[in-house]
């Protein structure tokens, strides 16, 4: 097994956190309140009413679980490259851009198990606008922080409420993974020059953030259900009976058009954090595996 890429993956994973978590807390409001009408209006009304503070909620318990989920897809996906190319059998060439595609999408269902928790926790104090600190008259916010959050989840709920939302997780994570490394594996390859075995560092980091944006492209309707069946109930009487109702209300409603409203800010979150956690997870590989100059993507799970 390349543990490697296991321990790269979790560290470039948490990196990844922090430098898209301020646009990912718009995005769960913009999806799951009806008073955020678009990215800049719920930019401003945050920082307005809750300050930096507020783009940052719940970060520190994302931190841990994505740290494990990216290990997880990391590790995954290059360990299905590695036995689909020794189920070939050695001196078949690289792998196909099928395998590629079929290994990206078992490491995003494989890391589901680990997500979930972490995931319902993240959106659900990203959803409260409350202060802990308020006048009498003020509503104070259900959950006072992560580790609370989670414990009331399983009070309330029981151990399968930190699960809420896992089908379209499923369905949001497989597709887009799977054309994540497709996407960046064929980006580089293009960007690479014939004289060249590796990429350049440009190659990689723009390779990143276009895979990024295309595997959001697919993702968004299934992230907009997911969130709002997430947080669906926390507050007021649940609107949802499950997943294929949650998808009808919402078409009914709010029209289909609503199940792409977010990935302009997907898309903008999602080419910065990718350049950074892929460009970590390369540096990070090379250094474990003793090759600080190491850079490979096109040649995932091949050595």
């Amino acid at each position: 097994m390349h543990i490697a890429d296991f321990v790269s993956g979790s560290f470039a994973g948490a990196c990844g956190v922090a430098v898209g978590y301020p646009l990912d807390t718009v995005k769960v409001r913009i999806q799951t309140q009806k008073q955020f009408t678009g990215i800049w209006q719920c930019t401003v009304a945050t920082f307005s009413k809750e300050g930096v503070h507020g783009f940052f909620k719940g970060m520190s318990f994302p931190i841990i679980t994505i740290s494990l989920t990216s290990s997880v897809v990391f590790g995954t996906y290059r360990n299905c490259l590695q036995c689909l190319t020794q189920a070939r059998g050695a001196g078949c060439g690289p792998n196909t851009k099928l395998e590629v595609f079929l290994s990206g999408m078992v490491a995003g269902v494989a890391q589901i198990s680990v997500m979930c928790p972490g995931d319902i926790v993240k959106t659900r104090l990203q959803c409260q606008t409350q202060f802990k600190r308020g006048g009498p008259n003020i509503p104070k916010p259900k959950y006072q922080g992560p580790v609370h959050c989670l414990l009331s989840i399983i009070k309330e709920e029981g151990y399968t409420g930190l699960y809420r939302g896992a089908l379209p997780l499923i369905l949001r994570d497989g597709p887009s993974y799977a054309l994540f490394f497709l996407t960046f594996t064929t980006a580089c390859e293009w960007l690479t020059d014939n004289s060249k075995k590796r990429p350049d560092w440009s190659a990689v980091m723009l390779a990143g953030g276009i895979a990024g944006m295309a595997g959001w492209t697919v993702g968004t309707p299934m992230d907009v259900i997911k969130a709002r069946l997430q947080v669906d109930g926390t507050r007021e009487t649940k609107q949802y009976k499950g997943f294929f109702h949650c998808i009808r209300e919402t078409a009914r409603t709010e029209g289909a058009g609503f199940f792409f409203k977010s990935l302009g800010i997907n898309c903008l979150r999602a080419f910065p954090v990718n350049m950074v956690v892929l460009v970590i997870y390369e540096v990070l590989t090379g250094f474990l595996r003793g090759e600080p100059n190491s850079v490979e993507p096109p040649r995932f799970g091949l050595d």
